[in-house]
């Protein structure tokens, strides 16, 4: 099969990389790919949100399967131009895609799937905002509607961080149009983990649970990034808790949207806070986890082609998946400065030495190659990726990766996994 991956970050170094191994694959495109992906993959000069031109490439090539990675392209209608085209492609129509390019309507589509979820409130006028939050009190949670690449959301614990994230939101536009209108939902407290299932518009298949590290900062400190490093499995999801996410947030929401007319295929990604009255659902999303697929990745036995094609075609019935019994762990690399400004094309050393480090394989997000050496462009830029028989000694392994990088202007978290080695684990 000849296969092209759209998306440029660590997730799609991570479907690379497992997409690779496929004895199914004839041929592995990635549009606009980066420096890390360029090993296992031809890169094409294409960006993820030129959809026109990537669904010509893949009429051209004669592509069998386009996997899309990041959530732009879908809710550009990439799936919907690929369908219409002939070409089989995994990942949701625009219209499914919608439950992440607008926090309202996931929060209204959960409703009516009777989803356990926060309550919450719709807003495009910011005194009327206000007045809500007011009402409600903190600890509250600020969200753009709109796509703001998982910057967001602002947990507020007082009023006065709630009003102002109103005005930054809505007022200042931070995040451009994302912010013209808000969701104001109830604070829940637990512990939050990222679950995901494969669906094809009809069945869902899960796959294994993962915990992200959203703060910039060690013990959970600061502002709210796309993600600073994860590890699967996730202690707090038993197979109970798995079994009742599936019963109450996935196949609920699989059948609201078929029902809708709007069919959901492609990577459900649901956002739970495990609350002491059971799993409730913080968002979902339409793709893979970035950095959760890197430990998906790590862990998954079986050939991930097959199943993502299972899934483009209708056909995931019966599909089940193998996994490593053994927890992996990805520690991010970020530019000093993210997720605020940063400076662009550092120098990486040292990644070879790191990627020799047993068990450990080092993928690339923000990266490109410039006069032979591999420079850093985005602010999440490498996700160090270590499997280990304990949580413990894999985070042991992608520490001891980071510590042969020779990067000054980089900077992670040392606390990856924190919640797990205090269970011992």
């Amino acid at each position: 099969m000849k296969v092209l991956v759209v998306g440029s970050g660590g997730r799609e170094h991570a479907l690379c990389w497992k997409l690779k191994q496929s004895p199914l694959l004839t041929q592995l495109w990635c549009a606009p790919g980066n420096a890390g992906i360029a090993s296992v993959a031809d890169c094409v000069a294409i960006g993820a949100e030129q959809v026109d031109e990537l669904v010509s490439f893949a009429q051209a090539n004669a592509v069998d399967l386009v996997v899309v990675g990041p959530e732009a392209p879908l809710v550009l209608g990439l799936a919907d131009k690929c369908r219409a085209a002939g070409i089989k492609v995994f990942g949701p129509s625009a219209a499914a895609a919608e439950l992440e390019g607008s926090k309202g309507f996931m929060k209204d589509m959960a409703s009516k799937a009777g989803v356990p979820t926060a309550w919450y409130g719709r807003f495009t006028e910011m005194e009327a905002a206000k007045a809500f939050i007011r009402a409600k009190g903190a600890p509250i949670v600020v969200k753009t509607d709109g796509l703001a690449a998982g910057k967001g959301v602002v947990v507020a614990m007082s009023l006065d961080e709630a009003l102002a994230a109103v005005d930054s939101m809505m007022g200042d536009k931070v995040f451009g149009d994302a912010g013209n209108e808000l969701v104001i939902e109830e604070y829940l407290d637990g512990e939050e983990c990222s679950f995901f299932a494969l669906c094809d518009g009809t069945t869902a298949v899960p796959l294994v649970a993962a915990q992200d590290h959203k703060r910039v900062g060690d013990g959970d400190t600061g502002p709210n990034t796309g993600g600073m490093g994860a590890y699967s499995p996730a202690p707090v999801v038993t197979p109970a808790i798995q079994d009742e996410i599936m019963a109450t947030s996935i196949l609920p929401l699989v059948k609201a949207m078929r029902d809708a007319g709007k069919p959901y295929t492609g990577v459900l990604f649901a956002g739970i806070m495990v609350t002491s009255a059971g799993p409730k659902l913080l968002e979902y999303n339409v793709r893979f986890g970035d950095p959760e697929c890197q430990v998906l990745m790590a862990r998954l036995k079986s050939d991930l082609l097959p199943v993502l094609l299972a899934g483009a075609e209708g056909k995931l019935s019966g599909v089940s998946l193998e996994w490593s019994i053994d927890p992996a762990l990805v520690v991010v690399m970020a530019a000093k400065g993210y997720p605020g400004s940063y400076e662009k094309n550092t120098v990486i050393g040292g990644l070879d030495a790191a990627g020799a480090v047993d068990g450990v394989t080092v993928l690339h997000a923000g990266t490109a190659l410039k006069d032979g050496k591999v420079v850093a462009t985005g602010g999440r830029v490498l996700g160090v990726t270590a499997v280990g028989q304990t949580v413990s000694q894999a985070r042991e392994r992608a520490y001891a990766a980071v510590d042969k990088l020779d990067w000054p202007q980089g900077f992670c978290r040392r606390d990856i996994a924190w919640r797990a080695l205090e269970r011992g684990l």
